[in-house]
């Protein structure tokens, strides 16, 4: 037998159904708890992609920002950054309307700024860490429940071995479902959080920059003055 015949023979429409069956509703909550956590893992692998949140056309701008305002050309990236397509644009416009503000006083309120763009994009992390914690508690609960009456039939003479053995397995189903899903939940939450915590502190570093280069501007425009 092939490779290909065995999967097909192992993932058939009827094993399908009757693992799910079997498992009773520990199964079917299962079920839902997985459909939640894909529907989150996908939300997270759009919505945090590394373009979305710093594009490499507006950190190259926000890097160069210091000689774009000696030069007096910003019309076209302060026009960006009010558009505020991007974390990074939002809060550089920020920066730029409190200017004229004290260097702590501007820090203060991009520091408050990004928190809820930090906010904004650990949305639906928490709901990967739920269910983290009770797929393989479902599980758990739903082969306790199934080995329950596998044992409350177990003096009945008509229960031979191979009998007990399958109902054994079948009550295992449930958590070998648990761990599927929490597994790769585990992953997603990891590689999504380090993402996030990348982004951030590139964020960070791109507002610093910012914010110095127009305090400097304009302390200069008052010196000059």
């Amino acid at each position: 037998m092939s490779i290909y015949s065995y999967l097909l023979a192992a993932f058939s429409m009827d094993k399908v159904q009757s693992f799910f069956t079997d498992g009773g509703i520990f199964m079917w909550a299962l079920l839902v708890t997985s459909i939640v956590s894909l529907s989150v893992i996908i939300f997270k692998a759009v919505t945090i992609r590394r373009k979305l949140i710093v594009p490499s056309h507006l950190e190259r701008d926000v890097e160069t920002f210091e000689e774009k305002l000696d030069a007096g050309d910003i019309t076209k990236i302060s026009h960006e950054f009010k558009e505020g397509k991007s974390p990074l644009s939002r809060l550089c416009d920020v920066a730029l309307e409190n200017a004229d503000r004290s260097q702590t006083e501007v820090q203060e309120v991009v520091q408050s700024r990004a928190r809820e763009e930090v906010v904004k994009m650990n949305a639906g992390m928490s709901v990967l860490e739920v269910v983290i914690t009770i797929a393989p508690l479902l599980g758990l609960l739903g082969t306790a429940s199934g080995l329950v009456v596998v044992f409350q039939d177990l003096g009945q003479a008509s229960q031979d071995p191979a009998t007990i053995a399958r109902g054994i397995a079948r009550a295992l189903n449930t958590t070998i479902a648990g761990l599927a899903i929490s597994v790769p939940s585990v992953i997603a939450h990891s590689y999504f959080s380090r993402q996030i915590e990348t982004s951030a502190v590139r964020l960070e570093v791109l507002l610093g920059r910012m914010v110095s280069a127009c305090h400097q501007h304009v302390f200069f425009q008052k010196k000059s003055a």
